[in-house]
């Protein structure tokens, strides 16, 4: 297991766009560096439980984050192949924990998922851009960040996305 890596889940969950359940099943193995993309399996749809395999985009932040976590060995091969070395629920009771220590009480992890989706329309990416990043398949489901104005990456110049992605 990782010592402690909640920062960077953090960063890969805003950037990527990604799910709890799909940061703590990624594997080193489902990462292409080459393509900037990383499978998801069984990504979740309102319409199938299972087989609903995607590959989706990386933007660049995201795939630092994740080639920052070095594969490390352990007595379990799954923990091994995982790209943060963590459970969904070890996630969100330590967001849950994070969150209750710094006094805020209105921010669940999901909500990464939605300021990472504005973000990319902020940056004045089109619809099927997005989609490739967060693996909408519904116009009707992204509708609600359409909304948002062109203004470009606030995170642009983030001295603490690369201070984590060199470590």
């Amino acid at each position: 297991m990782h010592p402690d890596p909640k920062h960077k889940i953090t960063l890969f969950a805003l950037f990527s766009t990604r799910r709890e359940s799909e940061i703590a099943r990624a594997k080193h193995t489902d990462l292409d560096p080459e393509t900037s993309r990383l499978f998801i399996k069984d990504m979740k749809h309102p319409g199938k439980k299972a087989g609903n395999d995607v590959w989706c985009d990386l933007p660049t932040p995201a795939l630092q984050v994740a080639q920052s976590m070095k594969p490390i060995k352990s007595k379990v091969e799954k923990k091994r192949a995982l790209i943060f070395g963590t459970s969904k629920d070890v996630i969100s009771r330590r967001w849950t924990e994070a969150c209750r220590m710094l006094g805020i009480a209105d921010l669940v992890f999901h909500d990464l998922r939605h300021e990472g989706i504005s973000r990319l329309f902020e940056m004045g990416e089109t619809i099927p851009q997005v989609a490739a990043v967060s693996g909408h398949r519904s116009w009707a489901s992204m509708q609600r960040y359409t909304h948002l104005q062109t203004r470009g990456d606030r995170y642009e110049d983030w001295e603490w996305i690369q201070r984590v992605t060199k470590t």
